[in-house]
């Protein structure tokens, strides 16, 4: 067992656990009247870089980024920087997040946030939906056709958008069934937890024509973000070269700069 299933057990174990103490039918009701910020409509129009800033406290790659981790705090820095969206990472046992930091981030911006996670079970979706999120992340590699499609139609019964995540040719053609779908192209093998910039490069030939798509994992500078503009990547997900400084911000206003003519 690979560990991209070790979390998907683990997350629907936690996801047990969770709906024994708050059912789907609450969760339901508190998503009734929720407020949606589109990801997708910034990413069509976008003029510059789409930057979504991603907070997270530890990786399984990284280790510990960020001792003192206040997800509001680092929110509104990004916001004020010039952020497109942020990303705030849930999984609790290999990245040390924590549902209650969606619901931090959600009070402190007005910005489109993105629940990243490793997502496998309906009631992450609903729990999704009412705690604040606009967007999920769903990953090609860890999900069977038939389980991504439901949890993706799913997602879009509430009014959520969707990033599927692809590492490969195939998988990224499997994400591109999904019509509604954001396309993410991750750097990163979630089997070696290696990053390599030449898969986002490779996979830009890939890309259907006029579908919003976002780069992942592995980019932390001005030069990479423009080469990766110009083969046509809008959303730029950003996250260790943020977290590891004491002001995230400067660096995202740097990343964020301006398209070259």
């Amino acid at each position: 067992m690979n560990m991209v299933e070790v979390i998907l057990r683990e997350r629907r174990k936690d996801a047990r656990l969770a709906e024994s103490k708050q059912p789907i039918s609450e969760l339901e009701a508190m998503s009734r009247n929720r407020q949606h910020r589109s990801l997708a409509e910034r990413l069509k129009r976008a003029k510059r870089p789409c930057i979504i800033a991603e907070m997270k406290k530890a990786s399984p790659s990284a280790g510990l980024l960020r001792k003192e981790y206040r997800p509001e705090e680092i929110a509104r820095a990004y916001a004020a920087a010039g952020a497109a969206a942020v990303s705030v990472l849930t999984e609790p046992h290999h990245f040390l997040g924590d549902i209650q930091h969606l619901q931090r981030v959600r009070k402190a911006v007005d910005l489109p946030i993105l629940r990243k996670d490793f997502i496998g079970d309906p009631y992450q979706v609903y729990e999704s939906a009412a705690w604040g999120a606009d967007i999920i992340l769903l990953i090609a590699k860890a999900l069977d056709p038939s389980l991504m499609r439901d949890l993706y139609q799913l997602a879009l019964s509430f009014g959520l958008e969707i990033l599927i995540e692809a590492n490969s040719p195939a998988e990224l053609e499997a994400a591109a069934t999904c019509s509604h779908a954001l396309l993410g192209v991750n750097n990163r093998n979630l089997q070696t937890l290696e990053t390599d910039l030449a898969i986002g490069l490779d996979l830009a030939g890939h890309l259907p024509e006029g579908r919003p798509a976002v780069i992942e994992s592995g980019i932390k500078k001005r030069a990479e973000v423009e080469r990766f503009w110009e083969l046509g990547y809008r959303g730029f997900l950003i996250g260790e070269a943020l977290m590891k400084i004491p002001d995230p911000g400067q660096l995202l206003a740097g990343l964020i700069g301006e398209v070259p003519e």
